[in-house]
């Protein structure tokens, strides 16, 4: 047999042994509270993000979305042209979407303006190719679509004049067809 150290221990005395024995202790505590004190200090955000500054913070803590109580007695305030333009119209006939005429290209509204106002209001209420009745949003009333196709007809040179409701029941394009056309 060899004459060899492998099997010698690393403590010989027992001064290494309290060392050793202090140290298995000491050391993993002082990390645990290096560890700790680091993750507690103040906020360190990635360099160049500014995902903690206050505009962010309340930009994620917004609400989703808001909720708008209406009373259902109180009679309802008729949109403008412009404001229905905006609202229902102006997702197509800005980009001229589907084959829709764009806003205020003359070009393109001269064969449709010849028909008159009644044939665009009509078509407008009811859908005509791919564009749908009142422009998709059907809480609109007939009233505020005619104003909508007064607006967009102006922008293009046409002498179209937003009607205004004869009576707060009637509001069809049957039964506003008279006022419409004394609106022309």
């Amino acid at each position: 047999m060899s004459d060899s150290n492998e099997h010698e221990l690393l403590i010989k005395t027992p001064k290494q042994l309290i060392y050793a024995v202090v140290a298995a202790f000491v050391i993993p505590i002082f990390v645990i509270i290096m560890l700790a004190y680091y993750v507690s200090s103040s906020e360190k955000p990635a360099a160049g993000t500014n995902a903690f500054s206050e505009e962010a913070v309340a930009a994620r803590l917004a609400p989703v979305g808001t909720i708008d109580f209406v009373d259902a007695n109180a009679p309802k305030v008729l949109k403008t042209g412009d404001q229905v333009y905006a609202a229902a119209c102006a997702a197509c006939h800005t980009a001229g979407a589907a084959g829709a005429p764009k806003f205020g290209d003359q070009g393109q509204w001269s064969a449709r303006l010849s028909k008159g106002f009644d044939t665009l209001w009509k078509n407008a209420v009811n859908g005509i190719g791919a564009m749908p009745a009142k422009g998709g949003n059907s809480s609109l009333d007939d009233i505020e679509v005619a104003r909508a196709v007064a607006y967009m007809g102006k922008e293009v040179g046409a002498d179209f004049k937003a009607p205004e409701p004869t009576a707060p029941a009637a509001e069809t394009p049957a039964a506003d067809a008279p006022a419409a056309e004394a609106a022309k």
